[in-house]
């Protein structure tokens, strides 16, 4: 099983003075903080893309083509791209050119994204949600498959008898669906035997149970070889040398943005009993020491089949002293131990 890091750019913000981390910062952070992840051995880097004030990230390929020049062997991916409101074609491309910047390490994860900023922003219409990502899906996935392409669709130009330059590295771009709780989209990945990421950032995991099987079956069904099934988790995480004391620490600033995220949502504010019920047992956030973290981890690999993790760790931008000893904790001493026991 790979074990890596997603993050989103969250900025730091004190709600009480009215501070707002610059971008310029936090991507400098960033890029430190990947370098530490390639140097302590994690597999993988996932940034994700967004349009608002509360992240600094809004083109997850040019924090990959300046991570690709301070490391050696992470893989480094989109987490995700929101291809229904971007142009396929120049998201290859600018993937390609970053696969070409680390000698091969790029990978691209296609979603539908968390918020709808980028619809009204690029000029789409959010009556076509769904129409928009099974078509640009597809076109990506014929520019990965394809050196010569000919397309026709509804949302674009059509496209004849042309090559897409610079090709990749590798002689495809590895590429992920990251899917929530629906399942057409779920039922969509399999059938077209993608690897698939299960976002699982609220309630029971054990909840999640059907869709894992039903992604498998619609990758069975369809031809699919299953020892090239891919699936992972990404979920909210956060490491310390103390447990109690990691947790106590990190609950203001992850409420702090749940809270953020929630105003637009109408969600009440969040509370330490869900809090304190995500870090149970049978919750859905990994903070806490590495014991903790090594515990939990083997329980979902073992839960769902999974061949890859990744701890969400920058949810709420915790400070960066602290994101570096979070790295460093998951890569010296969870990641190992997770390994040694799934031998």
């Amino acid at each position: 099983m790979e074990l890596g890091i997603g993050m989103f750019g969250d900025v730091r913000i004190d709600e009480k003075t009215g501070y707002i981390q610059s971008p310029q910062q936090r991507l400098a952070e960033i890029i430190e903080e990947v370098k530490l992840m390639d140097e302590v051995g994690l597999d993988f880097f996932g940034i994700g893309e967004h349009h608002r004030p509360d992240y600094a990230v809004s083109s997850p390929e040019i924090v990959l083509a300046a991570a690709a020049t301070v490391t050696k062997n992470i893989k480094l991916g989109s987490a995700v791209s929101v291809i229904s409101s971007t142009d396929p074609v120049k998201l290859f491309q600018d993937f390609s050119m970053v696969d070409n910047l680390s000698n091969g390490r790029v990978e691209l994860m296609a979603g539908r994204g968390s918020f709808i900023e980028s619809f009204p922003l690029y000029g789409y219409d959010l009556k076509d949600y769904e129409a928009l990502f099974d078509e640009k899906l597809k076109l990506l996935i014929t520019l990965n498959n394809n050196e010569k392409i000919n397309w026709r669709g509804n949302f674009r130009m059509p496209i004849h008898n042309q090559t897409i330059y610079p090709r990749p590295v590798q002689e495809q771009i590895p590429m992920w669906i990251a899917v929530g709780g629906t399942t057409s989209s779920v039922i969509r990945a399999g059938k077209l035997g993608l690897p698939i990421m299960f976002a699982i950032i609220g309630g029971d995991p054990a909840h999640f149970m059907p869709l894992f099987e039903v992604y498998k079956q619609a990758y069975l069904d369809n031809g699919h070889d299953e020892a090239k099934m891919q699936i992972g988790v990404h979920m909210h995480s956060f490491f310390g040398d103390d447990n109690q004391k990691i947790a106590d620490e990190y609950f203001p600033i992850y409420a702090a943005q749940m809270d953020r995220i929630g105003k637009s949502r109408n969600w009440p504010p969040y509370k330490r009993d869900q809090y304190d019920f995500g870090r149970s047992e049978n919750g859905n956030l990994v903070v806490g020491d590495a014991d903790l973290a090594i515990d939990r981890i083997l329980k979902y690999q073992d839960m769902f089949g999974l061949t890859r993790f990744s701890a969400h760790m920058d949810v709420g931008a915790p400070r960066h002293t602290d994101m570096l000893k979070a790295i460093e904790i998951f890569g010296t001493k969870v990641a190992p131990k997770v390994k040694e026991a799934l031998k």
